[in-house]
This record gives C-alpha cells, sequence and structure tokens, in this order.
C-alpha cells in the first residue's frame, strides 16, 4: 500500500515537472572554461589598482580584510572588462580567502558580468514603474537597431544588451543605464540617437533627463521645494555641543 502510494506521487511530481514552464536567464551561475575565460589565463591588478586596492583595504580591520571583496572585484573587472575565473581566484588570494567564497559573492550580484562584454553595457530597466512609463517600446527600439537580445553582444564588440531590475530611477522612467551614466525619460526614437552616437565614435556629455528639461528629478513644471542654492546651514539648527 505505501509503495502504491509513493509510485502515485512520484507519478504526480513528474506530471508537474512537465507542465512547468522555465524562463531562462543571461546570467552564468555556474562556470565553464572557455577560451576568454578560464583559470589558465594569467591576471594581476596593474600598478594604478595595487594601489587602489591597498587603500581599500586600509578601511577594514586587518582580520576582517576579506570585507573588500565588493570593491577589489569590481576593480578586476573594469581592468579586465568582465569578471573572469581568473579575476575571482586573484581577489581570493589577495584576501587570504577561500576561492568558494568569493565565487558566491561574484555570481550572487548582477553587477559583475560573468562573461566578456562590449564596449557599452546597455542595461534596460523593465521594472513595473519603466514599463508603465514605455520601457517595452524601449527594449524593442535596442533589439531592433542592434540585432541582439538580452544577454547578448554585437558582432563588433560595441554593445551588450542586458535586460535589469529596478536601477533607481523610476521617477524618470522610462531609462536606462549606459556603463555607469544614467539616461532617463526616453522615447524609443531617443534610445536609438544615443546608440547612433556611440556607433560614430561621440562621447554622451548630457546623463540624466534626456528629452525634457529638468535637471534631475524634479516635477516638470520646475521645482517646488528647496530653491536655495545656498546649502544649509546645520549649526543654525543644532545645539553647538553636539
Amino acid at each position: 500500500m505505501f509503495s502504491k502510494f509513493i509510485n502515485r506521487s512520484k507519478s504526480i511530481l513528474l506530471k508537474k515537472q512537465c507542465l512547468t514552464s522555465y524562463r531562462y536567464s543571461s546570467i552564468i551561475s555556474v562556470h565553464r572554461d572557455t577560451k576568454e575565460d578560464n583559470q589558465n589565463m594569467p591576471f594581476e591588478f596593474d600598478s594604478e589598482n595595487k594601489k587602489r586596492a591597498e587603500e581599500i583595504i586600509k578601511k577594514y580591520p586587518p582580520q576582517y580584510k576579506k570585507g573588500a571583496v565588493m570593491p577589489l572585484l569590481d576593480l578586476g573587472q573594469r581592468q579586465l572588462g568582465f569578471t573572469s575565473i581568473s579575476v575571482m581566484n586573484y581577489v581570493a588570494k589577495y584576501l587570504d580567502m577561500p576561492p568558494m567564497r568569493v565565487y558566491e559573492v561574484a555570481t550572487f550580484y548582477t553587477m559583475y558580468n560573468r562573461h566578456p562584454m562590449g564596449k557599452y553595457n546597455l542595461q534596460v530597466c523593465t521594472t513595473t514603474p519603466c514599463q508603465l512609463c514605455g520601457s517595452d517600446g524601449i527594449m524593442k527600439a535596442i533589439t531592433d537597431y542592434l540585432k541582439i537580445k538580452p544577454g547578448q553582444t554585437t558582432k563588433d564588440k560595441l554593445f551588450t544588451l542586458q535586460e535589469v531590475e529596478c536601477l533607481g530611477a523610476c521617477v524618470n522612467a522610462p531609462m536606462i543605464a549606459i556603463n555607469d551614466d544614467y539616461h532617463e525619460d526616453l522615447t524609443a526614437e531617443a534610445t536609438v540617437d544615443l546608440l547612433k552616437q556611440l556607433q560614430e565614435g561621440k562621447e554622451l556629455t548630457s546623463i540624466g533627463p534626456v528629452l525634457n528639461k529638468r535637471e534631475s528629478c524634479e516635477p516638470f513644471s520646475g521645482r517646488k521645494v528647496l530653491l536655495n542654492k545656498e546649502p544649509t546651514d546645520i549649526r543654525k539648527f543644532t545645539r553647538s555641543d553636539l
């Protein structure tokens, strides 16, 4: 009787698994050696990044220097272009950490790119606020123009496209991040124009809102508060002995 129950349970489980829909991601969570990313490829910080790394490590007590793992991984990624297995192993040795602890960090946070990237990393936010303001149109404009899908890189290695969760600029939605800079208040046409400028070798000198004449995230009609440009003298509002 018990064996029949077990067999029936297995059958139901298998049927559920067959009916389950799978969603695939472009994020790599399991390492596979490739020509561009394998443990035989040497890596170490250049002289400038070694100085930066030492300055970062000084911020932590000696027994807790492993707390610097995230900024050091970022240094490695900016130097090489992505967070390779060699970068992770180097950081682990640099901080006297087990390599697995570094792998856990690098595969948990999406800021670490685990595969070679294009010169420009396009991150399209499609979370609810951006979607309500037209992020689907932004994504379609990019995929149609560059002929790539999220997780892919153009053949000329100029652009890598990623679909990401909230980038924290909801009030200026829809928006995208190009490397470290945000471009907001976009339309499909304005987004393609940004891509064309980059293809022509031009630098995007203006960041933030693209179409609307607002400096940051104030209302379209202009600022309503904090109109005084002079910083507040906090001493006027606090006790002098604090």
